[in-house]
């Protein structure tokens, strides 16, 4: 648990299910009051909501496609009517929709490059302005992944969001480093997300995963969430532009593991 947290507000975006709702209900049990993004799993924010004000927290649904220009702006503004304060944006929201490139549809890409890095930026911006012209030392934490480093087959547009969030991320860190507004990301691997159910369901697909994963299984929502407090945290006060891999090694190329 981190003290420094107690208090703050946050809006988490796509926080209806999987690593969202985690990070969510993780910040909830940290004391900070959460703006729960959605975009059509109403049920699901509203169960997240239900779960924080439960354990005595502060939360609010608001529904929204952040690929949309005005949304993120009205994240904050949420966040600002139910609260009173922003200090942590989190830009979570993300697809994938597999395809082979040569077969892909425009839309297929424009769709996973709309919510996964349009929606990234359109968060970072609205945050920004926030905490830009209120002089606060913000947090602004975006949802990468392991395939912003690692290619990926019949996900090209998904690659292409993922290695574009990595840059971006390293710039406005950049930008902004000299306004104390911290912007890290996270680059899960392999969770076990409902993303993923039927690759987990599927004892030849969950083998064959876990074969690429140096540490051997999947990981826990809970442990991205953990991620995510901790950037929040003044325990990373100077930690800025990184993107922190919560993924068993799977970056390691771990068809190297054996031929030593």
């Amino acid at each position: 648990m981190y003290p420094d947290l107690n208090g703050k507000a946050a809006v988490v975006t796509g926080a209806s299910k999987g690593l969202g709702a985690e990070i969510a209900l993780r910040y909830g049990r940290e004391g900070i009051s959460v703006v729960v993004n959605y975009n059509s799993d109403q049920k699901g924010a509203d169960d997240v909501v239900a779960q924080i004000q439960a354990a005595g927290g502060k939360a609010v649904a608001v529904q929204g496609d952040v690929s949309k220009e005005g949304v993120a702006d009205a994240l904050v503004q949420a966040a600002l009517d139910h609260f009173g304060r922003l200090d942590i944006f989190v830009n979570n929201a993300g697809l994938e929709h597999p395809a082979h490139t040569h077969e892909m549809t425009l839309e297929n890409w424009q769709r996973v490059i709309d919510v996964n890095l349009t929606g990234v930026f359109l968060g970072i911006r609205a945050a920004l302005r926030h905490f830009v012209d209120n002089k606060i030392k913000g947090n602004i934490i975006n949802m990468s992944s392991v395939h912003e480093q690692i290619p990926w087959p019949r996900f090209a547009h998904y690659a292409a969001s993922k290695g574009g969030v990595k840059l971006l991320n390293e710039t406005v860190a950049m930008e902004y480093a000299r306004e104390g507004i911290r912007v890290n990301a996270i680059g899960p691997g392999a969770m076990n997300t409902p993303i993923n159910k039927e690759k987990m369901n599927d004892p030849a697909q969950k083998a064959a995963l876990e074969e690429i994963i140096p540490m051997g299984y999947a990981g826990e929502p809970e442990l991205v969430a953990n991620a995510a407090a901790w950037l929040a945290s003044d325990e990373s006060s100077y930690v800025t532009g990184i993107t922190l891999f919560v993924d068993g090694g799977m970056t390691l190329y771990p068809a190297f593991m054996n031929n030593g």
